[in-house]
Order: structure tokens, then C-alpha cells, then sequence
């Protein structure tokens, strides 16, 4: 059998894009490489190299900062992340699914969420530190403050903006209202809710590094305030790495669980 000669240049063509694409991300890592090696050498003699970092970081698996390794800070700033994100996400979604499914709900709520939606979760450091002191629980609950409002928001914008095609099927198969708001509104909004969920992983992870950099004697965010401090500048540098990796590496296990969740997603981006 002759295969199609159009099919088979689109084929050729999209494995080059493929192929292209899988190349790029390396090609721009190589090039902020050098980019490092250029600024270490040309800078004023302040600005770490990445030999200069590995030695550093070797330095603090061999003498730990507070009891712990690098890794050990980068764990005590995740677990702080893992709670405050399970807790933010249970009310979160909660919270958005009633304003956008209850009218009355929403009027006597929305304009309250909406207020404190506005204050950054930073400024309310003070008064957390004041109520709660600077142990563990007042840099968990600025997470979860942090975190909380992206959800709500996309999941409430799911849930209100669900296509009133499907409701309308809903109604015509005589489905009661628990069923049209847990077998058609919450599914169809899905995609809305978990890009929530990934907008408030990347808020969480950047709120607790900025609250254990105001105070605290753990987690990653404490190693730059530490490096700063001492003028340390291959600590700060390694911690932005860390900082850096531990984003991305969040940034894919939410995608892989978009993925699991709402398989169509991928087929869509495909």
C-alpha cells in the first residue's frame, strides 16, 4: 500500500518540530550557563561561579547551618508548603464552588473575599506575628493565606461560567440540584480549578520563602536572609538555585496530576 506523500511531509515535518522543540530548553539552559561563567568572570569579583557555588554547597553537607543540609532546608520549607496547600485547597475549593453556585452566598460573602483578596498575603505578617509569634504555625497559615485566594478565584469562575448547554441537559433528564452541581457544574469546571491549583502552588512556594525570610531559623528563604547577612553570596546563589529547581519540579508534579485529573487537558495541548 502507497502511503499519502502529503501525510508523510507533514509527518517529517512535525517529528523536526518535535525534535526542535527538545533541543531548545537545552540550548537556552547552555547559553544561561554562560552566561554565569561570563558574569563570574567579568563581575567584580563578588559575583559567585558555579565552582565557587558547588563548593558551597559541598561546605554545607559537611557543616550544616541550624542541624541542617541543604536539603534538610529545602524539606522544612516543602513541608510548610504541603500543609498549607492541602489546607487551601480543601477550603479553597470549598469556598469558590459556593460563590459560584450560590447567588446569595456569593452577595453576602463575595464582597468580603473580594477585600481581603486585595491585601498581599506579606502585609499580613504583622499581625499574624502578633497574634501567633514567629513560630511554625504563623509561616503556615501566611502560605495558606497566600494560596487560599487563586483558588477560590478559579474555581468560583469555573463554577459560574459553566456552559448553560450542560445544565440545560441536566434539567431535561431531571437531575436534582446536588447531582447538576457534582455530576455537570464541578466536572466542567475542572480545568478552571486545577489552573487554580497551579497558580497557588508557584504563590505558596514564593510566600513561604519571603516569611522565613523576615524570620525564621529553617527552610530556603532562611539560607538567603543567612547568605545576606554574612555576605555569602554562593549561599544566596545556591539557595536561588534550589529555589529555582524545586519551582519547576512543583510546576510539573501539579501538571502530572492536571493530567490524572482531567486527562482531556493533554489531548488538547497535544
Amino acid at each position: 500500500m502507497k502511503t499519502n506523500p502529503v501525510m508523510s511531509e507533514a509527518e517529517k515535518k512535525e517529528r523536526t518540530r518535535a525534535r526542535v522543540y527538545a533541543v531548545l530548553p537545552v540550548i537556552s539552559l547552555a547559553l544561561l550557563v554562560l552566561l554565569w561563567f561570563w558574569a563570574a568572570k567579568n563581575g567584580n569579583g563578588s559575583f559567585p561561579s558555579p565552582g565557587q557555588v558547588l563548593d558551597r554547597f559541598i561546605l554545607l553537607e559537611q557543616k550544616p547551618i541550624k542541624k541542617l543540609e541543604f536539603f534538610g532546608h529545602i524539606w522544612a520549607s516543602l513541608r510548610r508548603v504541603f500543609i498549607a496547600l492541602a489546607v487551601s485547597w480543601a477550603i479553597g475549593i470549598s469556598l469558590g464552588i459556593v460563590l459560584g453556585w450560590n447567588k446569595k452566598a456569593n452577595a453576602v460573602i463575595g464582597p468580603i473575599f473580594t477585600a481581603f483578596r486585595s491585601v498581599p498575603p506579606l502585609a499580613w505578617v504583622p499581625l499574624v506575628t502578633m497574634w501567633f509569634g514567629i513560630d511554625e504555625f504563623p509561616k503556615i497559615l501566611i502560605v495558606f493565606i497566600g494560596a487560599l485566594m487563586p483558588v477560590v478565584v478559579n474555581t468560583q469562575a469555573g463554577i459560574a461560567n459553566v456552559q448553560r448547554m450542560y445544565l440545560d441537559v441536566g434539567t431535561i433528564f431531571n437531575v436534582n440540584k446536588r447531582q447538576m452541581l457534582f455530576e455537570i457544574a464541578v466536572p466542567s469546571a475542572l480545568d478552571a480549578i486545577f489552573a487554580g491549583v497551579r497558580t497557588s502552588t508557584s504563590a505558596g512556594w514564593m510566600v513561604v520563602l519571603a516569611a522565613e525570610m523576615l524570620g525564621g531559623k529553617s527552610g530556603i528563604g532562611f539560607l538567603i536572609t543567612r547568605g545576606m547577612d554574612s555576605g555569602d553570596y554562593a549561599l544566596c546563589l545556591l539557595s536561588m538555585i534550589g529555589i529555582g529547581l524545586v519551582g519547576a519540579l512543583l510546576a510539573i508534579l501539579t501538571q502530572l496530576l492536571e493530567r490524572m485529573v482531567c486527562p482531556w487537558t493533554a489531548k488538547r495541548s497535544s
